[in-house]
């Protein structure tokens, strides 16, 4: 009487793991995380949203400090950059002029407020005017730049949006600050419903996953002859 292996029974030997179980098992869990992670940054942009609405005066202090402490960064960076070896001479003079303006600029801001705001429009109006007209100086000069109307529309708007705050810096950067908060409340709740939408398909794959994996306990008897 002998025994011949059930040419059926291909599954892999009791006690053995498939290959594939470790990488999947890391998927799942970095998709685990994944969905946590994105649902505390929703939050957190919400809740930065709502402090901008409700306290609009101290969040533009905040940001005036904030400010003040890129300039006096950018700063000390730009004069130690001025004395570095790498730098050639005739470019020293501008990284000193501009390093020590920046921390003038800096220490203006810890003094006053409403003149760090004020540095802080004055600053995003020249930078949104000097884009806008290098787009579209660049857009009416190339008649084949891809999306020629869009760029020129987009510059025509950057260089009207830099006008308004160099002209009128405190009302504008208010207004600013409602639309960031705006932008924080809407990309924090798109987050959100993200993480959300990511939970249940993670919830999904767990049970198929583990339907997979899922062996019988007993072996069908080999045939005896």
């Amino acid at each position: 009487m002998t025994y011949q292996p059930d040419s059926s029974d291909t599954g892999p030997p009791r006690g053995s793991q498939p290959q594939g179980a470790p990488v999947t098992e890391g998927l799942g869990a970095l998709a685990n995380m994944g969905w946590q992670i994105l649902l505390t940054t929703g939050l957190a942009t919400i809740a930065l949203g709502v402090v901008v609405f409700a306290w609009p005066e101290e969040t533009l202090r905040v940001v005036g400090v904030l400010f003040g402490v890129y300039l006096l960064a950018t700063g000390v960076f730009q004069l130690a950059a001025a004395f570095g070896t790498h730098v050639p001479r005739h470019l020293r003079v501008l990284h000193f002029v501009t390093g020590a303006l920046s921390v003038l600029l800096g220490l203006i801001c810890f003094r006053d407020t409403l003149q760090s705001i004020f540095l802080l429009a004055l600053w995003i109006g020249f930078s949104w005017l000097l884009r806008g007209i290098m787009v579209t100086a660049a857009a009416a000069s190339a008649d084949d730049m891809p999306a020629r109307g869009w760029q020129l529309f987009h510059g025509i708007i950057s260089t009207l949006a830099g006008i308004v705050l160099i002209v009128s810096p405190f009302t504008s950067i208010a207004a600013l600050t409602l639309a960031v908060g705006v932008m924080a409340v809407i990309l924090g709740v798109i987050e959100v419903f993200q993480a959300i939408r990511m939970r249940v398909e993670v919830g999904r794959l767990a049970p198929g996953h583990s339907a997979t994996e899922r062996r019988p306990v007993f072996h069908r008897p080999h045939p005896q002859h």
